[in-house]
């Protein structure tokens, strides 16, 4: 069952006209993860993934994320459209993040783009921000959508939307 999309406003995208299968596309928002008194992440040349009923997820090149603090984490998952994920911890001033982040070493070739950039949940963080805006994390554990006022709704991830 779909449900009825939020209405959008001036400058929003509504993620029920994000595409089904994902894609990934070159992204020049400025993307920032900060914790602990520490900026973890801070760039202008991200990849977001976009998928019908999901905010988009942001991929950070490993160059503009903090050198020393990412670690190998544990597990692994596989997405039907971007291969096999590599999770990450973050590690600042001795408190692990455990598989808050993840990436894909060989991206299917529709999502080799993604290659040497990893993605992050929101959650764990003080604060992650797109263009300035304090982004929210989407709803769910699994998922790892940013959600700003430049998107609507409504997002995959509570209860009951397992379906859509």
């Amino acid at each position: 069952m779909r449900p009825t999309p939020d209405p959008t406003r001036d400058g929003q995208e509504s993620v029920w006209d994000y595409p089904r299968p994902a894609i990934a596309e070159r992204c020049s928002a400025h993307v920032v993860i900060e914790h602990k008194g520490r900026r973890i992440a801070d760039s202008r040349r991200t990849v977001r993934t976009l998928e019908t009923s999901h905010p988009p997820t942001y991929y950070i090149p490993v160059e503009d994320i903090a050198p020393g603090i990412l670690r190998r984490g544990v597990g692994r998952s596989i997405c039907e459209w971007k291969g096999a994920a590599t999770y990450w911890d973050v590690v600042v001033d001795g408190e692990v993040l455990a598989s808050v982040g993840w990436s894909y070493a060989s991206p299917t070739p529709a999502f080799e783009i993604l290659r040497d950039h990893v993605a992050f949940y929101a959650r764990p963080f003080d604060r992650c921000l797109v263009d300035g805006e304090t982004v929210s994390p989407q709803p769910g554990g699994f998922y790892g959508g940013w959600i700003t006022s430049k998107v609507a709704g409504p997002f995959k991830g509570k209860p009951g939307t397992m379906g859509w």
